[in-house]
């Protein structure tokens, strides 16, 4: 006599996998997502294209007019540039999510029998390969302009910093993804979030002239943390007090949102 599982059963032993079976599935999942990358590259363009242009743009448009020269300029720049570049690449992981969902791609993956949150883990983790790509491209492009670090280990941890917490960050659009209906709407929202955050955060230009008002807002901006983190690392080779304020507060989103996000999946995967 063969016994048989009814849906509700099915969805509780899904619920009840082991650790193991979901940090496995989900890296399988990442390694799809890397293969979907190398069939379509063109997902690459936000962080190879970005990176590029910004970094000619603003280096050229405004290096003369704020620190006198390019060269002066550089070590303003490229620390800002690379963390708005990062954090672009975080806000279009909850545009995918939801490209997918809408997609019925989710839907599939609910048939097989893994675990239920490799399909969202697993492209978030494989997103760290965008966010690396993008930090390595700035990189380049700062030393073809002739920008280079106090030490090496200060700028590879600079990188690793601000990888990090893009991942970290990309909890909260992951979240949005979910929870909105449509990819343009989580871009619609994701853009008025990082415009305030880029540029009131002394990514491109000092702080000092704004007005007090802004100036409160700046201080509160956890982009200002994070590029004056990684500005104090690369130009300095040193760790200070803005390193840990953004590793922690890195940390924290991800205490935060991830529960969050994974709440709002579940109920819907």
């Amino acid at each position: 006599m063969t016994a048989q599982i009814t849906p509700g059963a099915e969805r509780k032993l899904k619920n009840r996998v082991s650790l193991r079976m979901n940090i496995s599935n989900s890296l399988t999942m990442a390694y799809r997502n890397i293969l979907l990358i190398r069939r379509t590259p063109q997902q690459l363009f936000d962080v190879t294209i970005q990176p590029i242009l910004f970094t000619l743009l603003f280096a050229f448009l405004f290096g003369g007019a704020i620190s006198g020269s390019v060269s002066n300029y550089l070590p303003i720049i490229i620390p800002g540039i690379l963390a708005q570049t990062a954090l672009t690449a975080s806000s279009s992981t909850g545009a995918q999510l939801r490209e997918d969902m809408d997609k019925g791609v989710f839907y599939r993956f609910k048939s097989m029998p893994i675990a239920r949150i490799a399909p969202l883990t697993g492209p978030l983790l494989a997103d760290i390969v965008r966010y690396s790509i993008a930090t390595a491209l700035t990189f380049v492009m700062g030393f073809l302009l002739g920008f280079r670090w106090a030490s090496l280990d200060g700028a590879v941890l600079g990188g690793l910093l601000t990888v990090f917490a893009a991942w970290c960050i990309s909890w909260i659009f992951a979240l949005l993804g979910v929870l909105v209906k449509t990819a343009q709407t989580v871009q619609g929202i994701s853009a008025a979030i990082l415009f305030p955050l880029g540029f009131l955060s002394g990514a491109f230009v000092p702080t000092t002239t704004l007005p007090s008002w802004l100036q409160d807002f700046v201080n509160v901006n956890p982009l200002t943390y994070i590029v004056s983190a990684v500005r104090q690392l690369f130009n300095q080779g040193t760790i200070g007090n803005d390193f840990w304020f953004s590793l922690i507060g890195s940390i924290a989103v991800v205490l935060v949102f991830a529960p969050l996000t994974l709440r709002a999946y579940m109920r819907k995967a």
